[in-house]
């Protein structure tokens, strides 16, 4: 297509310069007419130009008429005639000489414009087709694609690799639609799609869950002259494996690679995404004996990983630490993620010591601990209780300059609200606002826990003001830990206005809710309100467990109501059967 632009471009100078060639000539012919016509007749030029529209041959005509006038003999000319008539010839062939100069410049400059537009068209591409790449880059696919229209009108096409951008953003968009369309606009307008477009539009159908869909156009692949490759043949067994379909992910690989598949060498990459497929699966035993066909073959870092995940899966330690070893013996480090997936099961398992030993290992070998490592670790020791220790791995993340999310601060802080030590908490909050992280709704939450564990209910519910003052509004916990302490102490007044409050804010109560309200009423013996609130249990469509059921039961036994006591416990076992 460029080549057609570039023959018409220069047939459209050619004539341009013939057009202007011609109209020199006849500006050439009209001047030497009117010199002609003044030397040889009387009559003045003015009055040929009037008579132009005839052409030469009127004014030959007019001379014509004329030629009485002509002396008869060369030697009978007037006096100074002749040296008139080699002045009229200096003249004319000046200005014959002018004209071709001018020509001449003209066909030179219309030769350079030429060569400077091919050069600065070329330039132009190349520098579209670079802004193309770098908005694609950036996630602006609009603006994107509104300079690729702009350059389709100009009948100019990007490069290969100016497609694939395009393809790539477009299917990590989600706007795979148009993705495929761009593709078939590849197809017919060229350039022709490679195997490397196919697959990142493949990939994004899978990274969509559209699996069929990537199939399809895995298939369509050889109709227009295009191999797949290993990557295609990767990222649909990695699809497919995802979905637990691992025996067909096996079934597609050996029906592209064919019988050449046992005879090769596995593959390393592929042989990994099945042995993964197969411990997530919990189908061990095939994804150890894919393992040990990988023994001829030099494996990475990342085949060493999955078959950690896959020892973690089914929680055999000793493995992990026998993979390790094999991995330290083979010359790989371990990296980051093989220490963060072991140190996750052994917090899972509440070994602690054994985590924090693998941390210190972690840090020996030269791998920095990243901020998931240290969020299990300080959550395993929470949840141990060992929260002065988490909050040294919490100061130890602020010395290497890692800032931890708010997740991190807040367990921290709920457990040593957990654990009675409120000034702790309020330490970590004010340390947590010093590094510019805003405290949440839990951050607020874990707060009042503490204020409400300690027996101050007064802060516990200045602190829900002081979210309201932050814009944060209360939730759900909020309500139910407010509701708990007012039922606590038997001040149901203030239990009930804190549930209208709620009902206000739009926060729908749950059955936490509607259970610390009936346990308070029926100790301060207002059945009426209990009654009226087990009514409205029932309604609400919630799910309703024994305590309600166990918590009325009981009072009405203490009351000696023993026929209604029988009558909730039948619609107890209803419900539970229902």
């Amino acid at each position: 297509m460029n080549l057609q632009m570039l023959v018409a471009s220069e047939s459209h100078f050619l004539l341009r310069i013939l057009n202007g060639s011609f109209q020199v000539l006849d500006s050439i012919r009209y001047q030497i007419d009117i010199l002609f016509a003044d030397f040889f007749c009387s009559n003045p030029s003015s009055k040929l130009i009037n008579t132009r529209k005839d052409g030469i041959m009127r004014s030959a005509i007019c001379c014509e008429l004329r030629t009485e006038d002509w002396p008869s003999e060369r030697n009978e000319l007037p006096p100074n005639q002749g040296e008139d008539t080699g002045a009229v010839f200096n003249v004319l062939d000046s200005m014959l000489k002018d004209m071709l100069d001018r020509l001449k410049t003209m066909r030179e400059r219309k030769s350079w414009t030429c060569i400077g537009f091919d050069s600065i068209s070329k330039s132009k591409l190349r520098n579209d087709e670079h802004i193309i790449r770098a908005l694609c880059k950036e996630g602006k696919l609009g603006p994107a694609l509104s300079l690729w229209s702009k350059m389709i009108h100009k009948f100019v096409s990007p490069d290969i690799f100016t497609y694939n951008y395009l393809i790539n953003g477009l299917s990590k968009a989600g706007d795979l639609e148009k993705a495929e369309w761009l593709v078939k606009e590849m197809l017919y307008r060229g350039p022709t799609p490679s195997c490397a477009t196919y697959n990142t539009l493949i990939k994004g159908y899978c990274r969509n869950n559209n699996v069929d869909r990537a199939l399809d156009i895995f298939s369509t692949m050889s109709n227009h002259g295009i191999t797949p490759d290993r990557v295609s043949c990767n990222i649909l067994v990695d699809a497919l494996c995802k979905k637990g379909l691992v025996e067909d992910a096996k079934k597609l690989l050996e029906a592209i690679i064919g019988d050449k598949h046992d005879e090769e060498k596995p593959n390393l990459i592929t042989s990994t995404i099945i042995m993964d497929g197969y411990f997530k699966n919990g189908a061990s035993v095939q994804a150890l004996a894919l393992w040990e066909k990988l023994r001829s073959v030099q494996i990475d870092g990342i085949a060493y990983n999955v078959i950690i995940h896959g020892f973690c899966l089914s929680q055999d330690t000793v493995m992990v630490y026998n993979c390790m070893c094999k991995m330290l013996k083979t010359g790989i480090t371990p990296d980051v993620f093989s220490y963060n997936t072991f140190i996750g099961l052994l917090c899972k398992e509440g070994k602690m010591d054994e985590a924090c030993y693998m941390f210190n290992v972690m840090t020996r070998m030269g791998v920095c601990p990243d901020r998931i490592t240290y969020k299990m670790i300080i959550q395993g020791l929470c949840m141990n209780g060992e929260v002065g220790k988490a909050n040294d791995f919490l100061c130890c993340m602020l010395e290497n300059s890692i800032i931890p999310e708010p997740l991190i601060w807040n367990v921290v802080i709920h457990g040593y609200g957990r654990y009675g030590s409120v000034r702790s908490a309020e330490y970590i909050r004010s340390k947590m606002v010093a590094f510019c992280v805003p405290p949440n709704v839990y951050t607020y939450n874990a707060l009042i826990y503490a204020k409400i564990n300690d027996g101050n209910f007064i802060e516990a519910h200045s602190l829900k003001k002081e979210m309201l003052l932050h814009g944060l509004l209360p939730d759900l916990v909020t309500f139910n830990l407010l509701i708990g302490a007012a039922c606590s102490v038997g001040n149901i007044h203030s239990a009930l206005h804190l549930y209208g409050e709620m009902l206000r804010m739009g926060c729908e109560p749950d059955i936490i809710t509607f259970t610390e309200l009936l346990k308070c009423c029926c100790i301060l013996g207002k059945m009426k309100e209990a009654e009226w609130l087990f009514g409205v249990i029932r309604r609400s469509g919630l799910r309703v467990d024994h305590v309600p059921f166990l918590v009325l039961m009981k009072r009405y036994w203490g009351m000696r109501e023993i026929d209604k006591a029988f009558d909730l416990y039948q619609e107890w076992l209803i419900t539970k059967d229902g």
